[in-house]
């Protein structure tokens, strides 16, 4: 099953995506919350509403006529992965951690897709990073055995983890550098964990930028997979429905290369995953 989050009256709406179209989630099953987060919360079965949903007579959208929000316009932690392909840690003159860097973004950094990406006014040092992103369904039990974890996950999306590179290594943290607004591309399609191996293990993972390829590589590269990483994630904290876990980038980025390549204003970079989808966003510049 695949879902969308698209603007409907300036509003973010839950879509349900079909072969011949996107499907209004909420016009469909009217019970329904019109937002993923919330009808995760509040444990409503979405696949059997989805099916409903096809079932029915509700128009249907083009997908290309949509105006995309992010996948989860407000979820409840953005939790991120650094240095999780060993080849970007050693790119970054890194050794193979032997813990993930975890660190944290804001809703404020997250923008659907084809919406500009931000250039911002204080920096030309704007990077992409094609990552693979969890949506968790129900609430994780602390302390999980990673064999279990799957259990938990309700899909996967792209994700563009954009970092502003002179700001990022201002601080020992990173957060300052990974947050700046418009800069988290996330979307636009989420593919239920039912319709990909477990852990999303053994997809293509591509950035292109205005066309080239910039990274190139496979979700089971990853040191920490998905299930490790939630297992890992439970000994410190509650992971909620509505949750995002973004699982790290591959070798290629920008900083790395000699010149380093940055984005700047009139490109577009374009994400793509396997079996999930293509997520596109062009770059402007911050007024």
């Amino acid at each position: 099953m695949r879902f969308t989050t698209y603007l409907h009256q300036g509003q973010p709406r839950l879509g349900v995506v079909t072969d011949s179209g996107v499907i209004d989630f909420h016009a469909a099953n009217p019970g329904v919350p019109t937002q993923l987060r919330a009808a995760l919360e509040a444990e409503v079965d979405l696949q059997a509403a989805a099916r409903r949903a096809i079932d029915s007579s509700a128009p249907r959208q083009a997908l290309d006529a949509l105006s995309f929000a992010p996948l989860l316009p407000e979820p409840g932690k953005t939790i991120c992965l650094g240095l999780n392909y060993y080849d970007h840690a050693k790119e970054g003159g890194r050794e193979k951690p032997d813990y993930p860097w975890f660190f944290l973004r804001s809703k404020s950094s997250l923008l659907g897709h084809l919406q500009p990406a931000l250039c911002p006014k204080v920096s030309s040092q704007l990077d992409y990073e094609a990552e693979l992103a969890v949506v968790i369904g129900r609430r994780v039990p602390r302390h999980i055995a990673p064999a279990a974890a799957l259990d938990f996950v309700f899909g996967y999306t792209c994700f563009n983890d954009m970092s502003i590179r002179d700001y990022q290594k201002r601080t020992p943290q990173w957060t300052i550098g990974k947050n700046f607004d418009a800069t988290g591309g996330f979307g636009p399609t989420l593919v239920t964990a039912d319709e990909l191996d477990p852990g999303a293990a053994d997809l293509r993972i591509q950035s292109r930028l205005n066309g080239q390829v910039m990274q190139d590589a496979n979700t089971s590269d990853m040191i920490s997979g998905v299930a490790e990483t939630i297992a890992l994630l439970s000994q410190c904290l509650t992971l909620d429905p509505g949750d995002v876990i973004v699982m790290g980038t591959p070798a290629g980025v920008g900083f790395a290369r000699k010149p380093p390549v940055w984005m700047k204003p009139g490109d577009t970079i374009e994400v793509e995953i396997a079996r999930i989808g293509v997520l596109s966003n062009p770059i402007a510049m911050e007024v």
